[in-house]
């Protein structure tokens, strides 16, 4: 019944630390557009053909999660690039990496992945097929 994600909302405490660290370190792109009732201006983080929805801690629209907080997430992502690529481009933008790289089990296949912490302190971790 289900084929894929198209997108997911997070809660953020800080927009701007948030919108900087997936657009500059992580490479996806800003996207503004209108929705909700009443029509509010909302903000988007986009890459491939999905997306990730901002709220802003205590300013959520509705319908929401029952508890949306900052930090409750634990993400990954297939790189479009080479692992050691991701690597690099953490390390040329000072983002730490906490764990990896480590071989893990994705939705598909094997993968290898690096860990790192987003603004909020949610765990993404970033990965290519091993």
């Amino acid at each position: 019944m289900i084929d894929h994600l198209d997108h997911l909302v997070l809660t953020t405490a800080d927009e701007t630390a948030c919108v900087d660290f997936y657009t500059r370190v992580l490479g996806m792109t800003l996207e503004t557009f209108v929705g909700g009732t009443p029509p509010v201006e909302r903000k988007a983080l986009r890459f491939g053909q999905q997306k990730i929805n901002l709220h802003v801690k205590g300013r959520e629209f509705e319908p929401k999660a029952h508890r949306p907080v900052p930090g409750a997430l634990d993400l990954c992502f297939l790189a479009s690039v080479p692992l050691q690529e991701v690597i690099a481009r953490l390390e040329r933008e000072h983002w730490p990496i906490i764990e990896g790289p480590v071989l893990r089990t994705g939705a598909t296949q094997k993968i290898r992945s690096v860990y790192v912490r987003d603004p909020d302190l949610n765990l993404i971790e970033i990965s290519e097929p091993a």
